[in-house]
């Protein structure tokens, strides 16, 4: 009797644990695939290693050390600091210097980026087919991205040198009162956009002339068969093609309107009169000369933020093409 009793009790627990083992065993099966999915991943996490320490370090950590860092104020070295918290970010906005940078940063951008993608374009529409001659103009047209900056600059330095330059020593035949291209506020951004320009215009070519790799021959060779010129080739076939292109080097052009400042250090400091003063040296003033870590930081961190939301618009706007119908 109490033998099966003892059977009975045990016939009744037993349903009972029949739930968790079957609710365990879905979770034990996720936990296998992630242990195997982890264990061949390893090998891959182990080489990016390295880059993940150094983003993490260089990138992410010297964002985090901003955001800290604009929260505070700090005026000389050996000044307390003070917390503040969004201060220092209402005295950037309200500093005229900061305004003037920004526009005179959109007026470099915008005087930049078009010219240098216009030509960057009529480059790679002209050299679109490889030959000994095509690939020897690609090479010489990409030359100058190879030259660093500050000796770009160097190099433009002895072409707008007033009198003796060898701008002027062409000019000076032709008009009687020669400019004074790095010393005029009124031509001073200019004469610094033409060395962005012709520094960048051979980098972009390279991303056209990729873009019209992609273009198809047979709807080209279609259109010229059916007696489409070459213009309209171009505006019907290849720029509608080149549209994503177009976009990706527009980011690309303004992230270099914002971060190439070398030529400014070098030849004219900002100067006359803040003429060429961009956004970057602006930082590079507030942070080194005024010792104004926490402005310097907060102008870091609404540049920051201005480019993530043109680079996120950009590609959304990508985004939204590529999947329309």
């Amino acid at each position: 009797m109490r033998s099966s009793l003892r059977r009975g009790e045990m016939s009744l627990a037993e349903p009972a644990a029949l739930p968790v083992a079957t609710s365990a065993a879905p979770r034990l099966h996720v936990l296998k695939r992630f242990a195997a999915g982890f264990k061949a991943s390893l090998p891959a996490y182990l080489l990016l290693l390295p880059s993940l320490i150094f983003l993490a370090l260089f990138t992410y950590g010297a964002m985090g050390r901003v955001f800290i860092d604009a929260l505070y104020q700090r005026t000389t070295p050996k000044a307390p600091v003070r917390f503040v918290g969004l201060d220092n970010v209402s005295a950037v906005l309200a500093d005229p210097a900061f305004t003037g940078a920004v526009v005179n940063n959109l007026i470099y951008a915008v005087g930049t980026a078009i010219p240098s993608i216009g030509l960057a374009l009529l480059f790679a529409l002209a050299l679109a087919r490889t030959n000994a001659v095509t690939s020897a103009l690609r090479a010489a047209l990409f030359l100058p991205v190879l030259i660093p900056m500050v000796a770009a600059s160097a190099l433009f330095l002895f072409i707008f040198l007033p009198n003796v330059g060898l701008l002027d020593y062409y000019i000076g035949r032709l008009l009687p009162v020669l400019p004074n291209w790095l010393g005029d506020p009124d031509i001073a951004l200019s004469a610094i956009m033409v060395i962005t320009i012709w520094k960048n215009a051979g980098y972009y070519m390279l991303f056209f002339l990729a873009g019209l790799q992609a273009v198809p021959e047979d709807v080209t060779e279609a259109a010229h068969l059916d007696g489409a010129g070459p213009f309209q080739r171009l505006r019907y076939i290849i720029l509608p093609e080149l549209k994503p292109t177009f976009l990706f080097v527009t980011v690309i052009a303004t992230l270099n309107a914002v971060t190439q400042v070398d030529h400014v250090f070098v030849l004219t400091q900002g100067g006359p009169s803040n003429s060429t003063n961009l956004v970057l040296f602006y930082i590079y003033q507030q942070a080194v000369e005024h010792y104004d870590v926490g402005k310097a930081s907060a102008a870091t961190l609404l540049t920051l933020a201005a480019l993530m939301g043109l680079t996120a618009l950009s590609f959304r706007t990508l985004a939204n093409r590529e999947g329309g119908p």
